[in-house]
């Protein structure tokens, strides 16, 4: 889970989600570096203090106090079970680290809700995005082993890799693709993971995407930040899903986290993910395989407590240095502008490598990411380090903002002894534009009360293909024309509307809601030449041509 661009708390996700198949943002308060419009200073400090002296860096002097942190954790028992109150969801899963300490760790709710078995705190739950900072800290680890850099090319590692610009192709780098810069459309391949194409099929078509001047515009990218990933992977010589294991998940302890999807299929205490359709929740399920450095990640919050504590130690844990210091700090501060201020009294949402970054209205840095699979995960990072403290949260279900409500409810008490705002209805609504809000052509709209009548279901049957998507079918079933896509021969029902226009209602993590398929016939009558797919069409590849027969 396209991407939300609004101002205001909708700027607080911008950068985060989606895996991920969905919006993409950066959680962070209101008075976050995050936000891009007038809430940006809905409860700004009356003052701008000097850099602490001891941290020049720090840029405040404002303390975060014990006797609020302490407030904030005996408040988050009731600030869970509020936001679940709100949105339903099924389960919910918390870690807080504080100052080097497992402060918080507990599960509410159930995982499955046909079974009524409960959540705690090693239940494994998808993090869908969540998995682009943990990510980050693999490649910190690598880089730290003198193995590979941040500015190292892509080509060097993968040397089939391919843009469809010659000197993006030759130059971008593993820092590009994690910081979305690479000039890929928004969430470029997703679709073609929806279809059933492997990471390695996904990876090889980006070459047919019109790209964004290179280093110039950002747009979120699960698959150029797969490809930063795999690239980083072969100079290890291991497979990504390894990689990570040896190098964060073991030596942190993480036994039940995985960056392999089938490690989560076949988890016995897992969380069952639920899809919200029609105001109720449904099995949803969710392979992320093709993307894992993007979005394949599963964990416990017992697991984040220690990736948590890692983070906000600078790369030690248990008195070891498991992640390089430097190559860690390096993506965790701004490369790119993810959602340019609106106005003038606004801050701008910032993006380093896999991580957003923000800061609260005492200057104090934020580092964050959210996650959320339309199938049925929504979770979060929260990290405040000059206080010691990082939050995770974790669901299963299609985003609501659950996650993100409990994290900064919990972070405006630490830091103001209050919550500043309704914080559920906030995310909520962001949420709801971002994955349930349908903005095809045909939404909210009914067929005509008398359409033309289409050309005949033979002239319409074939096979229609384009460089990005490859051959696509419509063929006929029992007096209906059926859409099949990739793969996995994804089967969508085509419902006449008008003319030539005819409906579908796809069910999936990219393609779903109502959209529209439209043949083009020649005046004359005969086979159609060509079929537009709404659904297939948010950069322009949505038109199939008529593949010639017997091709």
């Amino acid at each position: 889970m396209g991407t939300v661009r609004k101002a205001g708390v909708a700027a607080l996700v911008v950068t985060a989600l989606a895996g991920c198949g969905g919006a993409s943002g950066s959680a962070g308060s209101s008075n976050s570096g995050s936000s891009g419009g007038s809430a940006a200073n809905a409860s700004s400090l009356p003052y701008a203090s000097p850099p602490a002296e001891g941290n020049p860096g720090a840029a405040s002097d404002v303390q975060v106090t014990d006797a609020n942190v302490d407030k904030a954790l005996a408040s988050l028992d009731a600030l869970v079970e509020q936001a679940m109150a709100v949105t339903k969801v099924p389960g919910v899963s918390v870690a807080v680290v504080r100052n080097g300490e497992v402060a918080y760790l507990k599960g509410f709710g159930v995982r499955n809700t046909d079974t009524g078995e409960k959540v705690d705190p090693d239940t494994v739950f998808q993090l869908a995005s969540v998995s682009k900072p943990i990510g980050a800290s693999v490649i910190a680890s690598v880089i730290g082993e003198g193995k590979v850099k941040w500015t190292d090319k892509i080509s060097i590692y993968l040397p089939d890799f391919a843009l469809s610009d010659p000197y993006a192709t030759a130059n971008v780098t593993i820092a590009d693709m994690y910081s979305h810069r690479s000039g890929l459309p928004d969430h470029a391949g997703d679709l073609l993971e929806d279809m059933g194409y492997s990471q390695a099929e996904v990876l090889y078509r980006l070459r047919y995407l019109p790209l964004e001047p290179f280093r110039a515009e950002y747009a979120y990218t699960n698959f150029g930040i797969t490809a930063g990933a795999e690239a980083v992977a072969k100079a290890a010589g291991v497979d990504w899903p390894t990689l990570s294991k040896q190098q964060v998940y073991e030596p942190l302890g993480m036994s039940s986290t995985s960056s392999d999807y089938a490690d989560y299929a076949n988890a016995t205490n897992k969380a069952t993910t639920y899809a919200l359709v029609d105001g109720k929740y449904v099995v949803g399920e969710r392979d992320p395989q093709a993307q894992s450095p993007a979005g394949g990640v599963s964990s416990t919050a017992a697991d984040m407590a220690k990736w948590l504590q890692m983070e906000l130690a600078d790369g030690k844990f248990d008195g070891k240095q498991v992640v390089d210091a430097q190559a860690l700090q390096t993506s965790r501060v701004p490369h790119m502008t993810s959602s340019p201020a609106k106005q003038s009294d606004a801050k701008s949402g910032l993006y380093g490598l896999g991580t957003g970054v923000s800061t609260d209205a005492a200057g104090r840095v934020r580092y964050s990411h959210s996650g959320g699979f339309q199938l049925g995960a929504a979770t979060v990072i929260n990290l405040l380090p000059s206080a010691g403290l990082g939050i995770a949260v974790l669901s299963n279900s299609t985003p609501q903002g659950t996650p993100e409500a409990i994290a900064e409810a919990f972070y405006d008490i630490a830091e103001t002894g209050e919550i500043s705002r309704d914080w559920n209805a906030a995310f909520g609504q962001v949420m709801k534009q971002q994955f349930l809000t349908n903005t095809s052509s045909l939404a909210d709209k009914q067929p005509p009360a008398n359409p033309a009548p289409s050309a005949p279901l033979a002239d319409l049957v074939g096979t229609y293909s384009n460089d990005f998507f490859g051959p696509q079918q419509v063929v006929e079933r029992n007096g209906s024309l059926v859409l099949v896509l990739g793969p996995k021969k994804l089967e969508f029902p085509l419902t006449h509307w008008d003319a030539n226009t005819y409906s579908i209602t796809p069910t999936g993590e990219n393609m779903n809601f109502i959209s529209a398929v439209e043949f083009t016939v020649p005046a004359g009558g005969g086979a159609a030449t060509q079929v537009k797919v709404e659904a297939l069409n948010p950069y322009g590849q949505g038109t199939l041509v008529r593949a010639p027969a017997g091709g």
